[in-house]
C-alpha cells in the first residue's frame, strides 16, 4: 500500500483543523509481536504519514516475570527478545513506507501501564485488538480494554476492516453524544476526515422514553417527534462551529432511533474509522468506559478512536 510523504500542513490547509502543537507529538503503537500487533503497527505507520508525525514504537514486557524468581540470564533473554520485537517493526515500518521516521523504546514494565504513561506525550496511542496479554473469550485484549480506559490522549484500537487508513478512504464515522468529551471527539473526527479527504458521518442516536409514552397515538407521536426533533438540533449543534474551521470536509448528519452502542456498531461497515468521546478522571479508581465505548471496542467492524476529555493538570 502507498502511502503519502510526511507533510507538514500549510497555514490556510487542513491544517487550520488542528492545534500547531500536536505536530510536536508522536504516534505512539504499542508492539507486542503477535499478528494484531503488526495490523496496529501498518495502521499506525499509514496514520503517521497521514498527519506527518513521528512514529513511536514502545514495547513493552515484563521479561523478569514474577520479578525476584528470574536471574540475570532471562532479563537479558527477555530484554533481548523485546529488542527483536522492535527491530521488525521498524522493518515492517520501513517496507510500508521508506519515508517514516520511526523511535523505539523497550521497556520491562507491564504494557498497559507503559502504555498509558506514554499517553501523557503523545498525540494517540494506537494497540491491536488482541495481542500476548489478551485473555482467551475476549474479544478486545486486556491490554487494549485497559489502555483505552485510562489513557490521557486518543487510543485507536485496530480491529475490523483496518484497511481505510491509506489511499481510497471512505468515511469518518463519529458518535455525537452529550458527554463531557463529546467536542474533542468532534475535532479529533475532523481532523481525521480532512486529513483523509474523506467525508465526515456524524451520528446521533436518539429514543422516545418509556416513561412518557402515552396510549394514545397522536400524542405518542408527539412525544417522539420532540426527542427526534431535540436529536438534531443537538446533533447540528455539535457539527456546525467545528465545520466552520474545516470548510474542506463534507458532513453527513445521520440520525438513527434506537440505542446509541447497536446504532453505531451497525453503521461501522465501510467506514475506516469509528470516532467516540470519553470523559476521564485520573483519580477515580476503575474503568472510565461507557457502554457504547464497550460495544464498540469488542465488536465494530472497523478501528475505534476512544478521544478523552482530560481534567485539567491531567497531563502535568
Amino acid at each position: 500500500m502507498e502511502v503519502p510523504p510526511r507533510a507538514r500542513s500549510e497555514p490556510g490547509g487542513i491544517g487550520r483543523c488542528w492545534e500547531v502543537a500536536a505536530m510536536e507529538l508522536s504516534l505512539t503503537v504499542g508492539f507486542d509481536g503477535s499478528e494484531p500487533g503488526f495490523r496496529a503497527l501498518d495502521w499506525a505507520v499509514d496514520e503517521a504519514a497521514v498527519h506527518g508525525l513521528t512514529l513511536r514504537v514502545v514495547h513493552a514486557s515484563r521479561w523478569e516475570r514474577y520479578e525476584l524468581s528470574a536471574g540475570p540470564l532471562q532479563r537479558r533473554a527477555g530484554e533481548q527478545a523485546g529488542r527483536d520485537a522492535v527491530g521488525a517493526a521498524v522493518r515492517r515500518a520501513e517496507e510500508r513506507n521508506p519515508r517514516a521516521v520511526v523511535e523505539t523504546e523497550v521497556l520491562a514494565e507491564d504494557p498497559a501501564q507503559a502504555l498509558v504513561r506514554a499517553s501523557r506525550t503523545s498525540w494517540a496511542l494506537v494497540t491491536g485488538a488482541r495481542g500476548l496479554g489478551g485473555f482467551p473469550g475476549l474479544l478486545l485484549g486486556s491490554v487494549g480494554l485497559e489502555v483505552a480506559a485510562r489513557a490521557l490522549c486518543p487510543v485507536i484500537v485496530v480491529r475490523g476492516d483496518a484497511s481505510g487508513s491509506g489511499a481510497g478512504a471512505r468515511r469518518i464515522l463519529l458518535g455525537v453524544s452529550d458527554s463531557p468529551g463529546s467536542a474533542e471527539a468532534v475535532r479529533f473526527a475532523l481532523r481525521e476526515a480532512a486529513a483523509r479527504g474523506c467525508p465526515l458521518e456524524g451520528v446521533r442516536a436518539w429514543r422516545c422514553p418509556a416513561h412518557e409514552t402515552t396510549p394514545h397515538p397522536a400524542l405518542a407521536d408527539g412525544v417522539c417527534l420532540y426527542h427526534q426533533a431535540r436529536a438534531d438540533t443537538l446533533l447540528d449543534e455539535a457539527l456546525t462551529a467545528p465545520l466552520r474551521h474545516c470548510p474542506s470536509v463534507h458532513p453527513i448528519r445521520t440520525l438513527v432511533e434506537g440505542p446509541a452502542h447497536r446504532v453505531l456498531v451497525d453503521r461501522t461497515s465501510g467506514a475506516d474509522l469509528v470516532v467516540i468521546g470519553a470523559h476521564r478522571r485520573p483519580h477515580r479508581p476503575g474503568p472510565q468506559l461507557g457502554r457504547v465505548a464497550q460495544a464498540l471496542l469488542h465488536h465494530s467492524r472497523c478501528p475505534v478512536a476512544v478521544v478523552p476529555r482530560v481534567e485539567d493538570g491531567a497531563r502535568g
